[in-house]
């Protein structure tokens, strides 16, 4: 049984995350999750990438704690290292990654759909990162990435208080960006996919690239960098097809190139 199912269905990636009955993440389900986001950026005929968690109930509960439960600091930092990798790659994901969140987002799972750019929830799902009560922390990137799509409060709420929110709350406070029916997320994040392969992949990359430049850069560097990647488009196929289909009123035809 493979940890991560893999599907491409048009310009899109579909991982689904498949260790039953939760879904927990492993060494080696971190480590492919790593290698399939690498193998995906130098596929150029994919443009989105949707995250999902096979069946009804959980998109994951995060790490099994029976990996922590002898208290070696050797196998937490090996584990806290493929966490933070697999996670920062898909991050760094050149194109879009919507998580589509079907169920319980516990702790490492809360933080991989932090990771994507976007979070659809069905109206079931239930996000949480309860480290603290266990003894440990967020270290997949959700101290950081919490904080940045729902502010300081809302994030040591989550995370001092161990409050476990359901989909609505999450809608209001940002941590999602919309809530659907049950068995619609995939459907949902299918759809924003779509409109993802209509725009230009380069123009997506660099765009990706400066938003979340402003996460750590001044406005004073974001701004010149700005123009600078916007002149650089000129080197790309892209610009050119995207500017002139328009002007001849057809679809682009683009090459990610």
């Amino acid at each position: 049984m493979t940890a991560i199912i893999e599907t491409i269905e048009g310009n899109t990636a579909v991982l689904t995350l498949n260790n039953p009955p939760a879904h927990t993440w492993t060494a080696e389900s971190l480590s492919l999750l790593k290698s399939i986001v690498l193998r995906l950026n130098d596929n150029k005929d994919i443009y989105a990438l949707v995250i999902t968690g096979a069946g009804e109930k959980f998109f994951s509960a995060g790490a099994d704690l029976n990996i922590f439960a002898d208290g070696d600091k050797q196998n937490a930092a090996l584990m806290a290292q493929h966490f933070g990798e697999a996670f920062e790659a898909l991050s760094a994901f050149r194109g879009v990654s919507i998580a589509a969140i079907n169920g319980y987002a516990m702790g490492g799972g809360l933080e991989v759909a932090l990771a994507c750019d976007l979070r659809i929830a069905e109206s079931h799902a239930q996000m949480a990162l309860p480290e603290a009560t266990v003894g440990l922390l967020p270290c997949a990137g959700g101290t950081q990435n919490l904080t940045a799509l729902v502010g300081e409060g809302w994030a040591k709420r989550m995370i001092l208080c161990g409050e476990r929110i359901k989909a609505d709350k999450a809608l209001q406070i940002g941590l999602v960006e919309e809530v659907v029916e049950q068995g619609q997320g995939i459907v949902t994040a299918m759809a924003l996919a779509e409109k993802v392969a209509r725009q230009s992949p380069s123009s997506v990359s660099v765009c990706k690239t400066l938003i979340q430049a402003g996460r750590s850069q001044p406005r004073t560097q974001a701004l010149p960098l700005e123009r600078e990647l916007f002149v650089g488009l000129f080197d790309t196929e892209d610009q050119a097809e995207g500017v002139n289909a328009f002007l001849d009123k057809r679809a682009a035809k683009w090459k990610n190139c």
